[in-house]
């Protein structure tokens, strides 16, 4: 078995791109998810080692240290990040030239034959799911044999068969084991869930066909496979063994209530475990699902409003309405279940007017919190396609700066240009935090919550600092080729 590290490589200061964020960039506040893509075939693998650098804050230098220590080493790559990660696997090799490298990761699953073509120096990339691809690279198995990865033979990039998705998630190690192991959870921060927090998913794949969703059209698919009932409370007693400091459990399925008889069985087995948990959930979920979540320890969901028109709603093609947002919002209150609500600008459709729209939706809803992002459009995602086909991406079509690893907007729309998108994040920000009835309502809940309090006055100050470079840059002439974070 050759001696294996999974690697979260440096790029940007603060960049959350690992193996478990669903968009890959700087935040407005730092957020960082658990590795846990890669947490999976180091539990398979003996004596490996995961190394996740953005949250160690750990140089390409300090990582390429660690190469005469190992065989192989496993790169997690995105898009954002590929240059970077480009150069990083460069320096490895000169650290140790006879290490074998691999990438995993969409990119690399959509775009092998490319990625394998534009960095010379990868000797293989494993696509989709690559815990059991990445265990038979290790255990020196021919490659030829190997279902699921790309690689170069007698000068050429050979392409295996797809390895069918994994199926029996039971079989999988618990990530949380590797968590201890190798990381430090103190590290790891996500503004609306509490601190420290553990994550980990009780499933994979969805069955919701929303067109931008990166994971289910280029990883994971589209089928909703699941652990068992008993599998995870195993894994949520371990962890509450594990990590007896964790404030919180958030179960980081893409929808952790599609199948809601699961998510009710689920929340039946907590309840005996008394520990505060969060998770995902799409506005569809009906009232008895969410009445047995909270009656099991649920503290908040994450819920992806996304836009507040309806045209923009069916294009998008995400299976709800207006009216099951306002139904699902109205039902999380009298159940005092906290609601983290997402929306996107630069969605098909987008127009001014659909911004406007969905500026009041979320006043309207009143959330607890809210996120809103650029709708990026990823390769091998229907966004993409439609994006490129209709001649909308940008000629420089990078999906965040250069420099800080922040999001850009990358779609020019007609009568809607990129940079007007790109200005609709910090107004929505803006229209929907510095409310009267918003900060009344987040005072009177620092005064109740000392904890609250702690993290809210944490998240304001760096969110305030995110707004105030913006403005200064808009206000500072800009050098070609550079854009503002």
């Amino acid at each position: 078995m050759k001696r294996t590290l999974l690697l979260n490589p440096p790029s940007f200061q603060d960049f959350d791109g690992g193996a478990g964020s669903r968009y890959q960039a700087t935040r407005e506040v730092t957020s960082f998810w658990y590795p846990t893509w890669l947490c999976y075939p180091a539990g398979l693998i003996p004596d490996s080692r995961v190394v996740d650098a953005p949250p160690e804050n750990l140089t390409v230098s300090q990582v390429a240290n660690l190469a005469p220590d190992f065989e192989l080493a496993v790169l997690f790559t995105t898009k954002p990040s590929f240059q970077h990660d480009l150069a990083t696997v460069s320096h490895l090799k000169e650290k140790n030239p006879k290490l074998l490298v691999g990438l995993v990761g969409p990119q690399v699953s959509i775009l092998a034959q490319e990625s394998l073509a534009a960095g010379p120096q990868v000797d293989f990339v494993a696509r989709r799911e690559f815990d059991y691809a990445i265990t038979e690279v290790a255990q020196g198995r021919p490659w030829d044999d190997i279902l699921g990865i790309s690689y170069r033979t007698n000068g050429a990039i050979h392409h295996n068969a797809d390895r069918p998705y994994v199926e029996d998630l039971d079989a999988l190690p618990m990530v949380t084991e590797i968590y201890h192991r190798d990381l430090t959870m103190e590290h790891y921060v996500i503004p609306y869930l509490r601190y420290p927090y553990v994550s980990f998913y009780t499933g994979r794949g969805c069955p919701s066909h929303c067109v931008y969703c990166l994971w289910p059209q280029t990883f994971t698919g589209r089928r909703y496979r699941v652990r068992s009932v008993g599998n995870v409370v195993a894994e949520v007693r371990r962890s509450l063994e594990l990590f007896p400091q964790a404030a919180e459990i958030f179960f980081d399925d893409d929808t952790f209530t599609a199948d809601g008889e699961r998510a009710r069985q689920l929340s039946r087995e907590f309840r005996a475990l008394k520990f505060v948990w969060s998770a995902t959930a799409r506005v569809n979920t009906s009232y008895e699902t969410l009445k047995a979540m909270k009656e099991g320890g649920l503290r908040l969901l994450v819920v992806g409003f996304e836009t507040g028109d309806p045209q923009v709603l069916k294009n998008i093609r995400k299976g709800a309405t207006l009216d099951l947002g306002r139904r699902l919002n109205k039902w999380c209150r009298e159940l005092g279940i906290q609601v983290h609500g997402t929306f996107m600008v630069g969605l098909p459709g987008e127009t001014r007017e659909s911004i406007e729209a969905s500026i009041r939706f979320a006043c309207e809803l009143d959330p607890d919190t809210i996120q809103v992002s650029l709708a990026t459009p990823y390769p091998g995602t229907e966004f993409y396609d439609f994006c490129r086909d209709q001649g909308y991406l940008q000629d420089d079509d990078a999906l965040v700066n250069g420099s800080t690893g922040y999001q850009q907007c990358v779609v020019d729309y007609p009568g809607l240009a990129a940079a007007e998108i790109f200005q609709a994040v910090p107004q929505f920000y803006r229209r929907f935090y510095f409310r009267p009835r918003y900060m009344a309502r987040a005072a009177l809940v620092m005064m109740r919550d000392p904890e609250e309090r702690r993290r809210l006055l944490k998240e304001g100050r760096q969110f305030l600092s995110f707004m105030f470079k913006r403005r200064q840059c808009q206000e500072t002439p800009v050098a070609k080729g550079k854009r503002c974070p």
